[in-house]
């Protein structure tokens, strides 16, 4: 058997997020990160989670195209913020994520994390959505301004770094994956990787 033959195949994060990226380093695993070029925008009546679970494959299908012959494995992953049935999406600015925490305080808001890994050698997907269901605390402006010119959580759904300052805007969080909310559920993902015979726990 060449040594070609028992390298694990290569593994790509579909990703231009920062914390995708450090959480998918906890596994300790070699792999590149290609941001996808895809139109992250909803479809008319889709629901959140079909958004979620559509671009998280999207992603990975983006980044897979052009290829070489080597078997890769590209994990996407895609979360979509829902309350009253009201998607939101990633504020980007100071007001409008003081108008997402407002109309979330002392709400239920669910995180649908999607996550899809696609395989170059079989052209397939296995793709779960996560949900966690978060409750907001019912704080004052003053209090969620000043949360947010402390993080900045501009690029994050939901205005809320639940891995730093923002878990203080929290009353509780109810999930199978504790690091779904952050973006990336490695339970899932540990799971579509052993499925797929990546050998995740070797010796090293």
């Amino acid at each position: 058997m060449s040594d070609s033959s028992k390298r694990p195949p290569r593994l790509i994060l579909a990703s231009s997020s920062p914390y995708r990226r450090e959480l998918l380093e906890r596994l300790r695993v070699p792999f590149d990160v290609v941001a996808p070029a895809i139109d992250e925008t909803p479809l008319a009546g889709e629901t959140p989670e079909a958004t979620a679970l559509r671009l998280a494959e999207a992603k990975a299908r983006a980044v897979a195209q052009g290829l070489d012959g080597e078997r890769t494995l590209v994990i996407g992953s895609d979360q979509v913020a829902t309350y009253d049935g009201l998607q939101i999406g990633k504020p980007g600015t100071h007001d409008r994520a003081l108008a997402q925490l407002q109309a979330m305080r002392g709400r239920d808001v669910l995180f649908h994390s999607a996550l899809c890994l696609f395989d170059s050698a079989t052209d397939s997907a296995q793709t779960v959505d996560v949900i966690t269901r978060v409750r907001f605390r019912d704080l004052p402006d003053d209090a969620l301004d000043a949360y947010l010119r402390a993080e900045t959580p501009y690029d994050v759904a939901g205005s809320a770094k639940s891995e730093g300052l923002g878990i203080a805007l929290l009353e509780a969080i109810h999930s199978d994956d504790p690091t779904a909310l952050v973006g990336l559920p490695l339970i899932a993902l540990s799971h579509m990787l052993l499925a797929a015979n990546y050998p995740l726990l070797r010796a090293r």
